[in-house]
């Protein structure tokens, strides 16, 4: 089939490598336009990186609006796929391809639908997740589903690692459905409302920790928020990012410090307590926390 493929970050490339080494034909991708990125520099998404790789035609929009959908209807498309694009898309773009549009997410639909999903699983202690290849409807992430890969959350997984492992999975998950699309194989199965849930994308101000939270629960939110936008606290007026932690059978007073010596840096929470393996003061380097203690006095009752 003729594909048109749609992406912008590092989850979106295995799809797209995956499509173009399969039998289908990639004619254009459309990604969003060059954005300052790292210390400002003005650079190419890393979905665009990988097209211009491979010699392929690349498109970019601020937004899809008429202007974009007259230039993706003039390639004549069988199908479009999308995989963490990043904008809405208009009923009129959904028309375009015989197909229609198949996207891939990074859930099992229903559960998670929204913008951050991976987060948002670990976030919430659970212990499976998934892909879903869907066909798009107008209302986010509540199409048809075609096909769903699953897996197991990992106890200390966090965020970052499950993105690649999402990554990985949905790439061949991509290429069996549009081979099942093609062959008039494949089936679309109506998403139960009565079991959608919906998370918001995640801000930075998400990262602030609430002790008053079990420690399960604030581990669980660490792991979730690695690597952006990451959990934080502050500790003598500055910021102190939390990169891991595990739980201790301890109880206290919510934020106070249980312990800080060459053993570890506790912290009370609502229920049990915090054991602080690794933080990231503000403006210096990941470290653990026995490091940082040799050079920062945290006193016992002291709270974060």
């Amino acid at each position: 089939m003729r594909v048109i493929f749609m992406g912008t970050p590092d989850f979106s490339v295995p799809c797209l490598e995956q499509l173009i080494n399969s039998r289908h034909e990639v004619i254009a991708v459309v990604t969003q336009p060059d954005r300052p990125r790292n210390r400002g520099v003005v650079s190419a998404c890393p979905v665009k990186v990988c097209a211009e790789k491979h010699g392929l035609k690349v498109l970019q929009y601020e937004k899809v609006s008429r202007e974009g959908i007259d230039d993706i209807r003039a390639l004549n498309p069988d199908v479009i796929v999308t995989a963490a694009f990043g904008q809405m898309l208009s009923r009129d773009f959904l028309a375009i391809a015989s197909h229609g549009v198949i996207n891939v997410h990074a859930s099992l639909l229903p559960k998670y639908r929204g913008s951050s999903p991976i987060q948002w699983a670990v976030i919430n202690g659970e212990k499976e997740t998934g892909v879903t290849i869907m066909q798009t409807a107008y209302k986010m992430d509540s199409g048809d589903i075609i096909l769903q890969k699953r897996v197991a959350i990992g106890v200390d997984e966090t965020a970052g690692e499950l993105f690649e492992k999402l990554s990985a999975l949905g790439a061949p998950a991509l290429i069996e459905a549009l081979d099942l699309i093609e062959s008039g194989k494949a089936t679309f199965t109506p998403q139960n409302e009565d079991e959608m849930t919906y998370f918001p994308m995640l801000k930075k101000e998400d990262g602030e920790i609430d002790f008053s939270m079990s420690a399960t629960d604030i581990k669980h939110r660490i792991q979730g928020l690695t690597p952006w936008p990451s959990a934080y606290t502050t500790c003598g007026g500055k910021k102190m990012k939390i990169i891991k932690a595990t739980v201790e059978n301890m109880q206290g007073s919510p934020k106070q410090v249980l312990k800080a010596d060459k053993d570890g840096l506790i912290v009370a929470c609502g229920k049990d307590a915090l054991n602080i393996q690794i933080l990231q003061p503000e403006n210096g380097r990941k470290m653990s926390a026995k490091d940082y203690l040799l050079g920062h006095r945290i006193a016992v009752g002291e709270e974060l």
